[in-house]
C-alpha cells in the first residue's frame, strides 16, 4: 500500500495557500503510514486500488468487539457468529487523506462466484485508523472476492479550483482475497 498520490494535486487558491496544502499532504502521509501498518503488520491481508479521485484499500482481520449506541448508552458487543472483520479505507488520490461521510458497501463472493452477502460498511472510529467496516459471518476460510462500491458523496466541497472532486461513485473489485475465519 505504498501508493504515491496520483497527479491530482491541489493548487494554491483563495481557499488554500501552499502552507495549508502542505499540511493536508502531511495529514495524508500520516494516515497512509497508519494504513500501511494496519495492512502489513496487524491485519491478516490487505490491498488497494486507485479509482478516479479515490484510492480504495481493504484489510481483513478476525471479527472483533465494538461499542454500539443503545439509546443514550454505549454497549460493548463481542462477536457472536461473525468470524471476519472487513475494513475499507477510502482516501483522496491526490493527498492520501481519509475521506469521511461516504456510503460504502461491500459484496463478498466465494471462489465460485456465489454471493455470500452485501452490507454497508459504516464509518468506524478507531484509536489510530479511521475506516469503514463491520464484522461478517463467512462460511469458512478461503479465497473470496470483495466488490467495494463507494457512492458519490453528498457533502459540499470548498474551493472553486480544487473542490470539483468525487463527482461520481466508484466500484473496485479485489479478487482472490485469502480470508482466515475465526476470532481473536
Amino acid at each position: 500500500m505504498n501508493t504515491t498520490p496520483q497527479e491530482r494535486l491541489m493548487q494554491v487558491s483563495d481557499e488554500a495557500n501552499q502552507t495549508q496544502l502542505d499540511l493536508a499532504h502531511q495529514q495524508g502521509q500520516a494516515y497512509l503510514k497508519a494504513l500501511n501498518h494496519m495492512a502489513h503488520d496487524v491485519a491478516d491481508t490487505g490491498g488497494e486500488k486507485p479509482a478516479g479521485d479515490y484510492v480504495i484499500a481493504y484489510a481483513v482481520e478476525h471479527a472483533e468487539g465494538m461499542y454500539h449506541r443503545e439509546g443514550d448508552q454505549l454497549v460493548w458487543h463481542a462477536p457472536e457468529d461473525e468470524n471476519a472483520h472487513i475494513e475499507i479505507s477510502v482516501r483522496d488520490a491526490g493527498d492520501n487523506r481519509f475521506i469521511p461521510g461516504l456510503t460504502v458497501t461491500v459484496e463478498v463472493s466465494d471462489n465460485e462466484n456465489n454471493t455470500i452477502g452485501e452490507h454497508e460498511q459504516p464509518f468506524l472510529w478507531h484509536p489510530w485508523l479511521y475506516h469503514y467496516g463491520r464484522n461478517w459471518q463467512l462460511p469458512d476460510s478461503g479465497d473470496y472476492t470483495l466488490k467495494v462500491h463507494v457512492k458519490a458523496p453528498d457533502f459540499m466541497r470548498h474551493d472553486e479550483k480544487n473542490g470539483k472532486r468525487y463527482p461520481k461513485g466508484v466500484e473496485v473489485v479485489f479478487e482472490n482475497v485469502q480470508i482466515e475465519t475465526g476470532r481473536k
